[in-house]
């Protein structure tokens, strides 16, 4: 499964685009870096954004797409930028028929880590190591947007590892949790 992550920003949003196998080793495709100026109207700025997504898209082909859902924040232009950016993103999935994820940032810290509150340097580092890279992505927003794909990909596409197949310490604790999950619902609608 090829899965096309954006993490959203209007002055920095990052994509990455990895490839997930069955057994859930993730390869790098490629990872960007989009920047507009504070100089530029807003709508040069949207159009500057959404024009390289689009060609990251048609060079790429993904099978789905995966944005960070926007959350709150005190800062209300750095919501409306990200709300912006996602719209954006939405429209052009939407455009190919692409399935679309949103991932709250402590559901890909958690499915990358296994810790919903790890920081920045963490994720970068098992992005990294989920991606066999000798170097941390940098800046935070190419490991992040290669961090939401890959934990899209994982909690959608991917199925569990043959036995004997090495999965990481996250990809475990993701599975544990899918599992309790599962149990979880089946014991509601069981009504135990």
């Amino acid at each position: 499964m090829r899965v096309l992550g954006i993490d959203p920003g209007l002055t920095r949003c990052g994509v990455g685009i990895v490839d997930v196998t069955p057994t859930r080793r993730a390869t790098l495709v490629d990872v960007v870096v989009i920047r507009s100026g504070t100089e530029l109207p807003l709508e040069q700025r949207l159009l500057l954004v959404g024009d390289e997504i689009e060609r990251l898209l048609d060079l790429h082909r993904p099978q789905a797409v995966a944005i960070e859902r926007v959350f709150a924040q005190q800062n209300l232009s750095t919501v409306m930028g990200v709300a912006q950016i996602s719209g954006v993103a939405l429209h052009l999935a939407a455009k190919r028929g692409l399935a679309v994820g949103l991932h709250t940032p402590s559901e890909v810290k958690s499915a990358i880590t296994g810790y919903g509150s790890a920081d920045k340097k963490q994720v970068a580092t098992m992005v990294a190591k989920v991606l066999g890279l000798d170097e941390l992505p940098k800046p935070a927003d190419a490991s992040d947007a290669l961090a939401i794909a890959i934990c899209h990909a994982w909690k959608r596409g991917a199925t569990v590892a043959v036995p004997g197949g090495s999965l990481t310490k996250a990809q475990e604790t993701w599975l544990a949790a899918e599992r309790s999950a599962a149990k979880s619902a089946l014991k509601r609608r069981l009504g135990s």
